[in-house]
């Protein structure tokens, strides 16, 4: 069997699963059996998002290689008929599509292995059929089907190459599905990869903590000052970055789906941005807060403000530095590409999805 998997974190995914895979198959299948698995990172996804084509494509690729089983592995958020695509099976030809977005972003590699346990079995062993002569959607453990969990069988095309789907629904569904959005995003990786707004950022508090207008400001302003600051910076730099990358979608099409996929996209794009922002928020302010302690003088400062230099002093000075210095990061985004904000932001599947909507499917960026 193969795990074909979506190059980045599908292939990481894959990769680590693969590691204990055949054991815990072969322990599971019992009878004896045997299962030698093989990781194939490759764009499967290239250029579509169709369910039926990249059955298709999966089928097709399986037979080429000859392989008895197919799991394919994507991050992805697959739709059909409104519904949010947790897997699709094809018993006749072997074969598995996972959206890992529709696992949700918690315990992703445990779920991720269990469905593709539960995928292979399904696929390997024998399969009850009704009276049509199509697999019956019985109920599967795990991450797929459960009392607790959103996900349910959905329908499934005459002329589609899968025979059973699993989709999620409801406003708990939604919410798994944007939550593994937001992860496949890896939205840690958003400062470091704007390196002229971090280094605008920095160069900023440090030129904030030295500076005594800053001191005098920042023990004047109460708590809920610093709150309102600290928000303000954040959402500014949550803006300035939608807005200048171009991050924002809108659909152009009428149709209800079209409209609920658009604001699932921006949902996710805003929570990216957001945990993005705010980590580096955290970031700055611990830089600050170390750079008061090694530059700042007690008497010049106490001199400057009338205040002693505390510890209070040192964290509603850093506190406030740090809404300083998010606002100098965001005005410094501005000096990035709009590529390199898309490249910060998104994993490679979905900033190849988004371009693809833009051609394909008529959402149109927002400036």
């Amino acid at each position: 069997m193969a795990l074909l998997a979506d190059p980045d974190a599908p292939t990481d995914i894959a990769l680590r699963m693969a590691r204990t895979l055949p054991d815990r198959l072969a322990e599971k299948a019992g009878e004896g059996r045997r299962f030698d698995v093989e990781v194939i990172s490759e764009p499967f996804t290239s250029g579509t998002e169709d369910p039926p084509t990249l059955m298709h494509r999966i089928m097709n690729r399986g037979r080429s290689e000859n392989w008895d089983i197919v799991v394919a592995l994507t991050d992805l958020p697959l739709h059909s008929q409104g519904r949010k695509i947790v897997v699709d099976l094809s018993h006749e030809h072997g074969l598995a599509l996972l959206s890992l977005p529709s696992l949700g972003g918690l315990r992703l590699q445990t779920r991720a292995r269990r469905a593709v346990e539960e995928a292979v079995l399904g696929l390997a062993g024998p399969q009850a059929t009704g009276t049509d002569g199509l697999p019956r959607s019985q109920p599967l453990l795990g991450p797929f089907a459960g009392r607790l969990t959103p996900v349910h069988p959905g329908p499934v095309g005459e002329t589609e190459t899968a025979d059973l789907r699993y989709v999620v629904s409801g406003p708990r569904g939604y919410l798994r599905v944007l939550v593994g959005m937001v992860r496949a995003n890896r939205p840690w990786r958003l400062v470091p990869g704007l390196s002229k707004a971090l280094a605008a950022a920095l160069a900023t508090g440090a030129i904030a903590t030295l500076d005594s207008t800053t001191w005098s400001l920042a023990g004047a302003l109460s708590a809920p000052r610093l709150v309102i600051a600290t928000a303000g910076s954040v959402g500014l730099m949550i803006g300035w970055l939608i807005v200048d990358g171009e991050l924002w979608h809108r659909s152009s099409e009428a149709s209800p789906e079209s409209r609920q996929r658009a604001r699932l996209y921006n949902t996710s794009t805003v929570l990216t941005v957001g945990i993005g922002a705010l980590a580096c928020y955290a970031g700055l302010m611990v830089i600050n807060l170390v750079w008061a302690l090694f530059i700042l003088n007690g008497r010049v400062f106490a001199s400057m403000t009338r205040t002693p230099l505390d510890g209070s002093a040192y964290l509603t000075l850093s506190w406030f530095v740090a809404s300083v210095a998010t606002v100098g990061g965001a005005l410094g985004s501005g000096l990035e590409s709009d590529e390199a904000i898309r490249a910060a932001t998104y994993s490679e599947r979905e900033k190849e999805r988004r371009h693809m909507l833009q051609g394909d499917y008529g959402d149109q960026p927002v400036a």
